[in-house]
């Protein structure tokens, strides 16, 4: 502040502020006259206690002693006014214990004393509340707690399957929340919402006065506060914290919407049964959306907002009734605030039952697999980060048929089992691979192992051990798309199902300049199954009966580059093609079980290839995410497809033929022969065993391979484990599983 003097005013001496410029207030309230005062003796207390006090300077001159010249014309300025005002101030001051009083009275405030107490405390909590308001800040960032959400996975069909995550929450667009939920929710929590400034005046001095009078704690706080209480702050039942959650409330309340802090609430709010929000506790309670709620449900589930430990009806009979008490005063009181009407109340008057417990459980075991294959997909074709993947909130819809699913593991487990009843020491190290794809690409059934806690190793996605003789239907189709070469740079010549081949075993396999030797210096041949010899034989026949012979001159005159072109395109890896030797042409390559049902479904779909895929849909938070789909391809020509789908036909006919024991279901007998075409696959070192077959467009992959993990990934003779010919154990696997579905 400055002061403003005339023009013409001259500083002079008298600037200076003297004592004598300002009279001394005299301290006398008793109405005595100076000289009477003084002519008074005092009391023999007064001589023993009291001493007279030295003068005390004048304020002002105090301030202008501190403050220096500068204000010196300032305090000239005020000097006579606080001269006047003086003497008023003097008798506004509280003198306690009052004078002029004995005994107790002495220590009773006077009605002055009392009024300026009263408003004096007013003024202060007023400012400290200002203060306090405006020295708060609302946290930048939200409780990990309250922001983390769970995965959840869900059938072919739509229902439920898995989730993984620390907690059960899934957050919900508030205009994807019924007005019937959300008014519920609002009738038995904070009907005057929309109205109040985010807290309750009301309800803070109740739950104050229980927290420091009797030592609990009471509600009465606004869905504003509770909504802060979840997301900024701990949930201690302290005075401090409720301070500050009342705070933010006011704050919250003028920087956010009303429907953007509903929304929130909805979606943070623990209601018991492991979950937290409305999505999760209308899929835990009543197994549907919170899309498909009507009001009747709403209402219970509002009353778990008071404790589900209390309102939850399935733990006791006691809870029961007071789920029934709430749910039917909540629906009165949206009717008393005019959000239902009576009509729609009078429809309920039946408790609605929830479900008994909660569907969406955790994983464990075989559905930990199926788990860990989605999330990979999920992640790679959404381009989702591991990061953002971890935080939650993703709903993914699989592809995987529970039917299929649970027909799958039920046979691979039965083998398993009887394995280790007739040879325990081989079956401890006897791993089961097993999937189902259908001809769109779908992956419908894995199995991965006997349980994913104890092994994670995923035996349907494994590239192990060779693919074996199952490998040969690619090097046909490469050869009746393609062609075969006579010389070396001469024209392609074309093959058909019954061009002849040499089917002997060990017959050499030549090239155009002469036999292959290998590095060894050895003339390379192929031997048959049972060292048979077939002489010429047509290639369909060839397929038809599994000889081995004529496909690995057949991939020669092909060409390996072409054989394995044709294998990756039908969905083979490329990291498990073989080297390009005429040993590739039987099943060096190493292709999971999943990647050869995916490659047998080719011929399923006339020529024409799918990636196999597990998600089919990701949302997040009622919101899609966009996924890279595989689309089919061409292969080979639908002709040629249909080629080698017949030759597999007859090799299922010829292997496994139709007249089966009476009772004893198989593939065959469930669906008709001419979609059933399949084929057994062994490799010559005898260290694993395959059936692939395909029915009504359903390709299933079967390996039965050992390896002790706990001493090497080199895969072991079977030795008997996998079966016989006659009684192949892949074989009995894939018929079960595809016996009831086709």
């Amino acid at each position: 502040m400055q002061l403003k003097v005339p023009a013409d005013f001259r500083a002079d001496e008298t600037m200076q502020l003297r004592v004598s410029d300002i009279p001394d207030i005299p301290e006398n309230r008793s109405g005595k006259s100076e000289k009477a005062q003084k002519s008074e003796k005092p009391d023999k207390a007064s001589r023993s206690g009291n001493r007279r006090k030295a003068p005390r300077t004048p304020f002002l001159v105090q301030l202008s002693a501190t403050l220096g010249p500068r204000l010196a014309p300032l305090l000239a300025f005020l000097a006579p006014y606080v001269a006047r005002l003086a003497p008023y101030a003097r008798k506004l001051r509280p003198l306690y214990p009052r004078p002029g009083r004995t005994g107790w009275r002495r220590w009773i405030p006077s009605w002055r004393q009392s009024l300026g107490g009263f408003f004096a405390s007013i003024g202060l909590t007023s400012m400290f509340l200002v203060v306090a308001y405006a020295a708060t800040d609302v946290p930048e960032n939200l409780n990990t707690y309250a922001t983390q959400q769970d995965n959840v996975y869900f059938w072919a069909d739509g229902t439920p399957m898995a989730r993984t995550g620390w907690v059960q929450r899934q957050a919900m667009p508030l205009k994807d929340i019924p007005e019937d939920v959300r008014w519920a929710v609002l009738a038995a929590e904070n009907a005057s919402f929309y109205s109040d400034p985010g807290i309750s005046f009301k309800g803070i001095s109740r739950a104050l006065f229980r927290t420091l009078g009797q030592g609990d704690t009471q509600g009465g706080s606004t869905i504003t506060q509770q909504y802060v209480k979840n997301v900024y702050l701990n949930q201690n039942q302290t005075v401090s914290r409720k301070f500050t959650e009342a705070m933010i409330s006011l704050k919250l309340d003028n920087q956010m919407s009303k429907d953007d802090i509903l929304e929130g609430y909805l979606n943070t709010s623990w209601f018991g049964r492991g979950t937290y929000g409305i999505q999760r506790a209308a899929q835990a309670y009543y197994g549907k959306d919170v899309s498909e709620l009507n009001a009747s449900e709403a209402a219970f589930l509002a009353s778990l907002l008071k404790g589900a430990g209390l309102y939850d009806p399935t733990l006791n009979s006691a809870n029961r009734a007071r789920a029934v008490e709430r749910w039917t005063w909540t629906l009165d009181r949206m009717v008393e605030i005019g959000k239902l009407s009576k009509t729609e109340r009078a429809k309920y008057k039946k408790f609605p039952e929830p479900l008994k417990s909660n569907p969406l459980y955790d994983t464990g075991e075989q559905s930990d697999y199926l788990v860990e294959l989605a999330s990979q997909y999920a992640k790679k074709s959404g381009g989702i980060s591991d990061k953002d993947f971890d935080l939650g909130g993703y709903q993914i819809y699989t592809t995987f048929d529970k039917k299929r699913e649970d027909q799958l593991t039920e046979e691979v487990t039965a083998a398993r089992k009887k394995a280790l009843k007739d040879d325990p020491k081989k079956a401890k190290t006897t791993h089961y691979g097993a999937a189902s794809v259908d001809a769109d690409g779908r992956i419908l059934a894995v199995y991965g192992g006997p349980d994913h806690r104890t092994q994670g190793y995923n035996e349907s996605n494994a590239t192990t051990v060779q693919a074996g003789s199952a490998f040969t239907p690619f090097v046909y189709a490469a050869a009746l798309e393609n062609g075969i070469h006579k010389t070396r740079d001469g024209d392609t010549t074309p093959v058909t199902p019954e061009s002849l081949y040499n089917g002997d075993n060990e017959v050499p396999v030549t090239t155009p300049e002469g036999p292959y030797w290998d590095r060894n210096g050895r003339k390379v041949s192929a031997k048959n199954d049972g060292e048979r010899s077939y002489g010429q034989i047509s290639l369909r026949r060839a397929m038809e009966l599994s000889v081995n012979t004529p496909f690995m001159q057949l991939g020669m005159d092909a060409g390996l580059d072409v054989v394995r072109k044709t294998a990756e395109d039908s969905g083979f890896l490329s990291s498990s093609i073989g080297a390009q030797v005429p040993l590739m042409s039987l099943g060096s390559s190493t292709p999971s079980a999943i990647r050869m049902a995916s490659g047998y479904s080719t011929f399923a779909a006339d020529g024409r290839h799918t990636e196999p895929y597990s998600v089919r849909k990701v949302t997040k938070n009622g919101s899609t995410v966009p996924l890279d789909t595989p689309a089919a391809r061409r292969v080979v020509g639908a002709e040629v497809a249909q080629q080698v789908s017949s030759a597999l036909a007859d090799n299922f006919r010829a292997s496994h033929p139709s007249d089966v024991p009476a009772g004893q279901q198989t593939a065959a007998a469930a669906s008709d022969l001419s979609e059933v075409a399949g084929k057994a696959g062994t490799t010559q070192n005898d260290t694993a065993a395959w059936y692939v077959g395909t029915a009504k467009a359903v390709s299933t992959a079967v390996v039965v391979y050992r390896i002790d993990l706990t001493k090497s990934l080199e895969p072991l003779p079977l030795e008997g484990i996998a079966g016989t010919t006659d009684d192949s154990v892949p074989y009995g696997i894939w018929s079960g599983a595809m016996s009831p579905l086709g």
